[in-house]
């Protein structure tokens, strides 16, 4: 039977319109599915922290955004038990707690003299001596002030693959225990002189505070190889926004109202696992360091002799 000449008659023409009728309309579909992917995206921001990131770590202040309180209180705590210091350091150690509360803003001259004191009570002590206490320390007080929410969120960076370093002006003995006890990598802290295994009672630098942490984290991604733009870092005070600064992914922790502020302007994300309308201020600041050591101390001592 003979082809209808209807259909012979211009097949070459229509086969090639066909054609491009199939390629226009999967090319089509393509971009619906491109601009499908890109809005889903752009919905449901990409999960964080991004497994298997070399270059990326996460840095957590310790005081109020890791534990409860100030590592130091918690420390002078431990030490006055141990006989570290005596009853008649409590008045001038509760008159630089008092300031620092009071006062609301960090004199320098003040902060010297709660450094100086904090420092001449490990004086002449050996390092090894101090790590072996602050083990028993960490067990006594530190445990069970743990925030669970900011461990969880130091733990999705770990099984993402990535670092974790805690940043503190605490004593970098404290820290590095803490941290070991967390599982977490490193810590960066407050150093203190040492010759022969012994403290000398002055400080290598200064306090690791304020700007002081953000060139720690500066060098450290430095070191490491960090691309500190695919970093996080985590705090509750205003005295971190240099650090907090420095990274890709800033997070504000049971902030102050000052970093709660700042942070709301510059689009930062906020976490607050404290109870209650305010958070109880527990400790001293943070940034009252290493030289406020027993200054926390008088306030728990004080707290003692009232309840008995």
């Amino acid at each position: 039977m003979a082809t209808p000449r209807w259909l012979t008659r211009g097949s070459r023409p229509a086969t090639a319109r066909n054609v491009l009728a199939g390629e226009a309309a999967a090319e089509a579909a393509e971009a619906a599915l491109a601009e499908k992917t890109l809005a889903d995206s752009e919905k449901t921001p990409p999960e964080f922290p991004v497994a298997g990131d070399a270059h990326a770590a996460a840095f957590f202040d310790l005081d109020n955004t890791v534990m409860q309180g100030a590592a130091v209180f918690h420390l002078g705590r431990g030490l006055y038990k141990r006989k570290f210091f005596h009853k008649r350091d409590l008045l001038r150690f509760a008159w630089q707690q008092a300031y620092f509360r009071l006062a609301g803003f960090e004199d320098p001259e003040h902060m010297q003299e709660a450094r100086d004191s904090g420092l001449s009570i490990i004086k002449g002590h050996r390092v090894e001596e101090l790590r072996t206490i602050g083990e028993e320390i960490y067990d006594e007080y530190m445990a069970g002030k743990i925030w669970p929410g900011t461990r969880a969120l130091a733990q999705a960076h770990l099984d993402a693959g990535q670092r974790v370093w805690l940043v503190t002006a605490a004593p970098v003995e404290t820290a590095t225990i803490i941290a070991r006890r967390l599982g977490l990598t490193g810590a960066l802290g407050t150093v203190v002189e040492s010759v022969g295994g012994v403290y000398t009672g002055r400080l290598v630098g200064g306090l690791l505070h304020g700007p002081a942490k953000a060139e720690a984290v500066r060098a450290l991604a430095a070191a490491e190889g960090l691309n500190l733009s695919r970093c996080a870092a985590y705090s509750d005070s205003s005295n971190d926004i240099p650090m907090l600064s420095l990274v890709g992914h800033p997070y504000a922790i049971n902030p102050d109202a000052r970093l709660r502020k700042h942070a709301r302007i510059q689009g930062w994300r906020l976490r607050d696992y404290r109870t209650g309308r305010k958070a109880a201020k527990i400790g001293i600041p943070a940034a009252a360091g290493v030289g406020a050591i027993a200054g926390g101390t008088a306030a728990a001592v004080a707290i003692q002799r009232r309840r008995r």
